[in-house]
Order: structure tokens, then C-alpha cells, then sequence
């Protein structure tokens, strides 16, 4: 009995300040995961990052508090820690893929270079991003087929987001025949482009010039559209343009090639 007493005398009060510990340390811990993720998303974070790095400082806290606690007991805290750090050495090497996701996603969700329903052709694949997570982002090609790319190969790629602006330039490219005289195919083409239906009217109309082609002289027709308008107004311009060279009568010339015989043809 007296054995049993003098353990109790000697562990008791350090399981209860243990317990004590990691009662608070959890209290302290959600506290944290709250405060973090709040002022996370107070700074417009996106939401997934902001529980991400919430979840990551409330482990924070309860391994310090772990660590703490085994201290008490006269564990080598040390020695556990280096335990963990080549542990967790041996983890990041292991995953060093899924890592790299990881750090891309979260550069991703900090920066925004594009939002979930944004049109964006990155790492070869042109689509609308339907969901952006820490490791993948996910996007649909318009012939409804799901793209999941790993944030490692977006992040480090070339990102081309078609729809960040409002409004975009259409452009429509056009040859005209030699034969036609130059003011004559401009004026025509700027009537094109003034009858396109859904157009915007500022910025103003472009017919430009691009240069003697092989077969024809080419020309560039430009007009402005909301980006939700792109292609109806697209297809309007092409289809205004045609209708306005052939109503003035103007060709749009086929490659031709003229070929020459230096000798008369052997019978």
C-alpha cells in the first residue's frame, strides 16, 4: 500500500498537469485553427487554402504540446524531434511529386491568376476551370470532357486566361484579289464591320492592312465584343465580311501558283 501511495505521491501530479496540458493545448488549438482561418479569408484567401493553413498551425500547436508533455516523463524530447525531422525527411522525399503540387497549389490560391468558371488554356489544354484544390485542378473542355491537372504542371507553365478581361478583340482575316482597288476593299470592309450585330462601339473598328500575299492582298478586320459575346460576334463578322466583298463584287482568290517553260514541252 505504501508502495502504491508513494507512486501515486510521485506520478499523479504530472498526469494531471499532462491531462491539464493537453486539455488546453486542444482548446488553444482551435482557437488558433478559428483565428487563422478567419483572418485568412478576411484578406480574400481563397477558402480552401485558408482551412488548409487553419488545420496546419492547429497540428502546430498540439505537436508542440505533445512534445511538452513527454518532456514531463523524462522522454529525450531531442532525440524525438530529430525522430520526426528525418522522419518527415523521409516523407517529403517520398512525395516529392505530390509536395511540388502541394507548394504549386498553394501559389496558386494566393495569387489567383485565374478563378473557378474562367476560360484558360494552360499546360496544352484549353477549358473552364471547375474546381482549383491543393494538389489538382480540374477543368472541362468544351467538348464536356474532364481535365485534372496536377498543380506542379499549371503553376509551372504559361497561363493563358482567355476570359480575365470583360472584352476582347475579334479579329477576322481576309485576302482580296489583286485586281481589286485597295480603297474600294476598305471602304467595304469597314461597312463589314460597322453592320456586325454585337459589337461594341468603343473601342473603334480597325481595317488593317497586313500585306501583298502570295495569292492576295490581305487584310485584318477588327471589331470589340463583351468576352460572353466572343464567338456569335465572330462568326456575325466572318459572315458580314463575305457578304459585303461579294456585293461589291471583290474575289477572295484560291492559291494559285503560275508556272513557267523556260523550252517548249517535248511531243
Amino acid at each position: 500500500m505504501e508502495r502504491i501511495l508513494n507512486l501515486l505521491q510521485e506520478y499523479l501530479p504530472p498526469i494531471i498537469g499532462v491531462l491539464v496540458v493537453i486539455v488546453v493545448a486542444f482548446i488553444v488549438a482551435g482557437w488558433v485553427r478559428t483565428l487563422v482561418t478567419r483572418a485568412l479569408t478576411k484578406i480574400k484567401i481563397e477558402k480552401t487554402l485558408s482551412t488548409f493553413l487553419g488545420s496546419l498551425a492547429r497540428w502546430g500547436v498540439l505537436i508542440l504540446a505533445i512534445i511538452a508533455c513527454l518532456g514531463v516523463f523524462g522522454v529525450d524530447t531531442t532525440s524525438f524531434a530529430a525522430v520526426i525531422g528525418a522522419s518527415a525527411l523521409a516523407v517529403g522525399l517520398a512525395f516529392q511529386g505530390s509536395l511540388s503540387s502541394l507548394a504549386a497549389g498553394v501559389m496558386l490560391l494566393i495569387f489567383r491568376p485565374f478563378k473557378v468558371d474562367d476560360v484558360v488554356n494552360v499546360a496544352g489544354q484549353l477549358g473552364k476551370v471547375e474546381a482549383i484544390s491543393l494538389f489538382t485542378t480540374d477543368m472541362d473542355t468544351f467538348d464536356n470532357r474532364r481535365i485534372i491537372l496536377p498543380n506542379s504542371a499549371v503553376f509551372g507553365s504559361t497561363i493563358e486566361n482567355i476570359t480575365h478581361h470583360a472584352t476582347r478583340r475579334v479579329d477576322v482575316a481576309v485576302g482580296v484579289e489583286y485586281s481589286a482597288d485597295l480603297d474600294q476593299t476598305r471602304e467595304t470592309l469597314e461597312s463589314a464591320a460597322e453592320a456586325c450585330p454585337g459589337r461594341l462601339n468603343e473601342p473603334e473598328t480597325q481595317v488593317v492592312l497586313l500585306e501583298l500575299g502570295a495569292s492576295s492582298v490581305d487584310w485584318s478586320v477588327r471589331v470589340w465584343a463583351n468576352t460572353a459575346d466572343y464567338w456569335p460576334v465572330k462568326q456575325a463578322l466572318t459572315r458580314q465580311v463575305k457578304k459585303s466583298l461579294d456585293d461589291a463584287g471583290l474575289g477572295i482568290p484560291f492559291p494559285q501558283m503560275d508556272v513557267h517553260l523556260d523550252s517548249p514541252a517535248a511531243v
